[in-house]
């Protein structure tokens, strides 16, 4: 058996730990997080007109819309 190896272990991502990778990642949660809260307005703003029978908002936000 040859006890030399020419295969060089590989980093995984998770053990990446720099400081502009930090920034990079927190700024992109932080931006796909903006667009998730914008799409969800701009849904409850295009379903704002819908009714249930007793005149109440048939869509609101959880924990944002008026109690019921």
């Amino acid at each position: 058996m040859n006890e030399h190896s020419n295969i060089v272990p590989l980093r995984q991502p998770d053990e990446i730990d720099d400081p502009l990778t930090n920034i990079l990642r927190s700024g992109a949660r932080q931006l796909l997080a903006q667009a998730v809260e914008m799409e969800a307005e701009a849904f409850l703003a295009a379903m704002k007109g819908l009714k249930l029978p007793d005149g109440r908002d048939r869509l609101v936000r959880h924990g944002h819309g008026p109690v019921r």
